[in-house]
C-alpha cells in the first residue's frame, strides 16, 4: 500500500509540475523562459512519467488482488483500474509527443501552441484527483461480480457453522 501511494502521489505532483512548466512557457513573453519551462517538461516527462505511470499501475494491480477489495469486486476499484490505463495511455502516447514536439519547436525559434502543453496536464491533474476521491470515498457498492462472491463466501460461513441458510 505503501509503495502505491508514493508512487501514485509522485505521478499527481509530476502532473503539477508539468502543468506549472507549461503554463510558465504558455505566459511569458521571454523566449528563454518559453524554453526552459518545454526543455524542463521534456526532460520530466523522459525520465519520470513512463516509470511512475507504470509502477502506479502496478502496485495498484497488485494492491487490489491481495486485499479484499479485489481488482472487479467493488466498482470504484475496477473505475480507477480502467481510468488508470486509459492515462497511462494518453500520458504516454499523446503527451510525451506533444511535449517532446514543443521542445523541438522551440529549440528551433519556432512557435509553441502553449494551449496543447496546458491542457494535458490540466486534464490528467482532474482525473488523477478524481481517482484520489474516489480511493477515499469508495462509492458505488459492490459489482456483480462482487456481489456473487460476496453471496457465496456468506454462503459457505454458513454452512460451516451449520446455520440453515435463510430464503431470499
Amino acid at each position: 500500500m505503501v509503495t502505491h501511494v508514493i508512487v501514485s502521489v509522485g505521478w499527481l505532483g509530476l502532473t503539477l509540475c508539468l502543468l506549472t512548466l507549461a503554463i510558465a512557457g504558455a505566459t511569458s513573453e521571454a523566449s528563454t523562459t518559453d524554453e526552459m519551462a518545454y526543455r524542463a517538461m521534456r526532460t520530466f516527462s523522459d525520465w519520470l512519467l513512463a516509470p511512475l505511470a507504470l509502477l502506479t499501475a502496478l502496485s495498484g494491480l497488485v494492491l487490489s488482488l491481495g486485499t479484499p477489495w479485489g481488482l472487479a469486486r467493488h466498482w470504484w476499484v475496477w473505475i480507477k483500474f480502467v481510468l488508470t490505463l486509459a492515462l497511462i495511455a494518453a500520458s504516454l502516447l499523446a503527451l510525451r509527443g506533444v511535449i517532446g514536439h514543443a521542445a523541438d519547436q522551440v529549440a528551433a525559434g519556432a512557435e509553441v501552441h502553449a494551449q496543447d502543453l496546458v491542457m494535458g496536464p490540466a486534464v490528467s491533474l482532474t482525473a488523477y484527483v478524481f481517482l484520489t476521491a474516489i480511493s477515499v470515498l469508495k462509492p458505488w457498492g459492490l459489482t456483480r461480480h462482487g456481489q456473487r462472491k460476496r453471496d457465496a463466501e456468506l454462503a459457505a460461513r454458513r454452512a460451516g457453522r451449520g446455520t440453515p441458510e435463510r430464503a431470499a
